[in-house]
């Protein structure tokens, strides 16, 4: 392993220079491909943590959008689906997990005590989010929870006067209604202040794209915030109802199995500006998550599951400024959950979560516009029925800002985090059933060095990072060929090491993303019974994406996101180890109708037949049409 970075870290650099003739900054917008990091680089460490959406597609084919859509290309980020992204996706990032990654709004992590199947059942309009924010190393340290890995990080967008209306329909009987609006005004005779209401209704359903593959969908959420000069407070509201199906969703005994999922979630989110560069935000928040899970359609009564979660939570972050040089970063969290489910069998059924972490901050100006920034702290993780752990943070940033606006970063940062296992893996039957627990399971610990590059040039960005990680008692679902059950939970020691390579180009009409990710991995189980990994060894070795946004005329927009994976062994996976996905998107805005937006689109537009979850079907083609109307 140390041989494969001696190559592969001289190849990292000598490959930055052979970006050296691209293209101009990528401009903002929920809408348009963006890489642009925050100009504040010393709270943004991490690279490959990107404002904006690394794909040249941010409207998904075959439903209406949801927190995981624009993540489908995304390079930084596997998404292995079951039917499709929107119905149940587990997310991944840099060769972890499902239940490594987190999903943060605000400054609250969301939560899902069951199992990180459901993390990204979030009913919130995508017109009220940022673009996602993939945090890794320190900042993921810092600000995650119980997500050792990753976290996708979202923010409240400022409400507008704004509205749309979409209807679209397709192949597999698909069909999609949509209605969207939003709107702010003074408060009273105030110039300073505002109030806004958001509200959106959404609703899809189709045969699928295979046999048993069909879904219907719908989410209604509403928001009303109050913006002042230096702070904005929003209330939401959001509920949503799934149901869904797929032949070996979960299982890989050849049955058509469903879920039925319903998602309520009120969140209360304050965000205050004070002082100088100094921030805070609270966050508190309710999640009810309902799941009815039937093993066989055809024959309900052979096994079916019904759980139910609650989660309450409040959290707290920000950064305090204390002179131009000094500033501590900070973020705190307490998470109550409970569930009720049929197929728990001990009273392992309620837990507290706890996690604080600092990270305080110095930075250093050197000559010629450089800036060098100190970060070293530390996270307290804890449970009242874990042991607690206490991990360490710190990076070393270089800056350096040229006279004609162009930059460059260097840094080098190591982060510990730490997270507990879900009640399927660690409350069910540890004897039998389909899904069998380890009641021996203990908190998991990862340690992460990571090495980055950034270059930020008037037509082009390049960011880049080659990492190490170690986890220690990461919680695997296995298969034996001798077992009855589905999967078990097992503990296993997995070393990763991982290169990341991200770069943006923008001419005149068109922008370009493509990026390349390595993988390797050398795992220890401990076990000799253990024949597969459904998720742990789950991963591309090698993954190429190119994305394509070219506007040949000012009615006319083509967006085109590819995606190329030699993907690791595994005896589970019945179609081929590499696969090529292709979403094309051709958007005309007649000039007849200001405001009308006719799409077609098409996903995995060659048919691929790749398995993302071993023994797990992949989803078929998707063409749809539809019609959207803003104002």
């Amino acid at each position: 392993m140390i041989r494969v970075v001696q190559i592969t870290l001289p190849a990292l650099l000598f490959s930055l220079s052979t970006f050296s003739s691209a293209s101009d900054d990528i401009h903002a917008g929920s809408d348009e491909v963006s890489t642009k990091v925050s100009e504040e680089v010393s709270n943004d460490i991490e690279k490959i943590t990107v404002e904006g959406s690394t794909t040249a597609n941010t409207k998904p084919v075959g439903t209406f959008g949801s927190p995981v859509s624009n993540l489908e290309y995304d390079p930084r980020v596997d998404l292995q689906s079951r039917n499709m992204a929107e119905a149940q996706a587990d997310v991944t990032i840099r060769g972890g997990i499902f239940e490594n990654t987190g999903f943060r709004v605000g400054s609250a992590t969301l939560l899902d005590p069951q199992t990180g199947h459901y993390f990204a059942e979030i009913p919130i309009a995508q017109e009220m989010l940022s673009n996602a924010n993939v945090l890794t190393g320190s900042d993921n340290a810092l600000l995650g929870v119980n997500s050792s890995v990753g976290t996708v990080s979202r923010d409240w967008t400022p409400i507008k006067t704004a509205g749309s209306a979409s209807i679209g329909s397709g192949n597999n009987n698909f069909n999609l209604q949509r209605v969207y609006s939003g709107v702010s005004m003074a408060l009273g005779d105030s110039t300073d202040w505002s109030i806004g209401f958001e509200g959106e209704y959404s609703r899809s359903e189709s045969d699928g794209t295979i046999e048993n593959g069909d879904h219907d969908f719908q989410r209604a959420s509403g928001r009303i915030q109050l913006v002042g000069p230096s702070s904005q407070t929003d209330l939401f509201f959001g509920s949503q109802d799934k149901f869904f199906g797929w032949p070996n969703m979960y299982t890989p005994f050849n049955v058509n199995e469903t879920e039925d999922l319903e998602t309520q979630l009120l969140i209360l989110n304050h965000k205050q500006e004070y002082a100088q560069d100094s921030t805070f935000e609270i966050s508190t928040y309710y999640r009810r998550n309902k799941d009815h899970y039937v093993f066989s359609r055809e024959n309900p009564d052979i096994f079916e599951a019904f759980h139910e979660t609650d989660v309450k939570s409040i959290a707290l972050s920000g950064r305090h400024a204390q002179t131009a040089a000094f500033a501590l970063n900070y973020s705190t969290q307490f998470i109550a959950d409970s569930i009720e489910s049929t197929t728990l069998e001990n009273n392992f059924t309620s837990r507290h979560y706890y996690k604080l972490s600092v990270l305080p901050e110095y930075q250093i100006d050197l000559q010629n516009d450089q800036r060098l920034t100190f970060r070293l702290g530390a996270a307290f993780d804890d449970t009242n029925r874990d042991d607690s752990q206490v991990s360490l943070i710190g990076d070393i940033t270089w800056d350096t800002i040229n006279a004609d606006d162009t930059s460059q970063t260097i840094y080098l940062s190591y982060a510990e985090a730490s997270q507990v296992a879900g009640y399927t893996a660690i409350g069910g039957s540890d004897s039998g059933g389909l899904f069998r627990s380890n009641y021996n399971l203990e908190r998991e610990t990862t340690k992460n060095i990571e090495l980055g590059l950034a270059l930020d040039r008037e037509t082009w960005r390049l960011d880049s990072a080659i990492f190490y990680r170690q986890d220690n008692d990461l919680t695997d679902w296995t298969y034996s060929l001798s077992s009855t059950s589905a999967r078990s939970a097992n503990p296993v020691d997995i070393d990763t090491l991982g290169l990341e390579l991200l770069a943006v180009k923008r001419f005149d009409n068109a922008e370009i993303i493509t990026s390349y990710t390595f993988l390797e991995k050398s795992e220890n189980y401990g076990a000799a019974d253990i024949d597969a990994s459904f998720y742990a060894l789950n991963f591309p070795d090698h993954r190429v994406t190119l994305g394509v946004i070219w506007r040949p005329t000012d009615i006319v927009e083509v967006r085109v996101d590819n995606e190329w994976r030699k993907q690791e062994e595994n005896i589970l996976r019945n179609s081929d180890d590499d696969a090529l996905f292709t979403h094309l998107s051709l958007k005309v805005s007649p000039t007849q109708i200001k405001g009308l937006d006719i799409m077609l689109a098409a996903d995995n537009l060659w048919d691929e037949s790749f398995e993302e979850i071993p023994g797990t079907p992949g989803r078929g083609e998707q063409y749809t049409i539809s019609a959207t109307y803003n104002w």
